[in-house]
């Protein structure tokens, strides 16, 4: 019989991890919190630089398996418990839709944000792991329409990651509105579990900036 998964999750508040803390909700998975301030650097000392010397959040330990980066995390997790059937199984041939757009969020999309956010040419095209911005756009588009999920009608742990990518992405004017764009943030940002951990990521943050004032003063 197979251990139980024993998970121990390093998050903090309003930042990529908090989607995989949707996830794990999604998934009724048994976890740990770890919560890391990072208003007071925590995620820059000693003591998780062991877990991830990236210092960057989300970490997950299960046992003896460590996973850092968030698509790795993603897709760990979402197959440590496939009744929750949100991936698609190896043989299921929506598995290679699935693991394109766990994939492309990393290796385009993001990438893509951030150069025309910061005004970066994307360089020479042969160089380039994005191409062009509006083009990665119109993929996220195309793939929403007719929706409602990146699957069509099925929900999976991908549409975790991009509800929540594009959700902070629009918010905070790094992509522009967009009818599909917006709609699908608000169908997956609808969901119990986007909204209790809303809620309690909020109310982390704030004893966390609490306790960086009091440190600073």
């Amino acid at each position: 019989m197979a251990d139980k998964p024993d998970i121990a999750f390093y998050h903090a508040p309003n930042t990529r991890s908090s989607g995989v803390r949707v996830l794990l909700e999604e998934l009724g998975a048994p976890y740990r919190l770890h919560a890391l301030n990072m208003r007071a650097g925590e995620h820059l000392q000693d003591a998780y630089r062991a877990i991830n010397p990236m210092g960057k959040v989300p970490a997950i330990r299960n046992g003896d398996a460590l996973v850092t980066e968030q698509a790795a995390v993603y897709l760990y997790l979402a197959d440590l418990f496939p009744e929750a059937g949100l991936a698609p199984a190896a043989t299921d041939p929506a598995r290679a839709k699935y693991l394109r757009w766990m994939v492309f969020y990393g290796s385009c999309f993001e990438p893509a944000v951030i150069d025309r956010h910061l005004k970066r040419e994307p360089g020479p095209r042969a160089m380039s792991a994005y191409g062009e911005y509006d083009s990665v756009i119109a993929r996220v588009s195309e793939a929403l329409t007719p929706g409602p999920y990146l699957l069509g009608d099925r929900f999976s742990a991908a549409d975790i990651l991009w509800g929540s990518a594009l959700g902070w992405t629009i918010g905070f004017g790094l992509v522009a509105p967009d009818p599909v764009l917006t709609a699908y943030v608000e169908r997956v940002r609808s969901r119990p579990a986007f909204q209790s951990v809303a809620a309690a990521d909020a109310q982390l943050a704030a004893e966390h900036e609490a306790t960086a004032k009091a440190g600073a003063a």
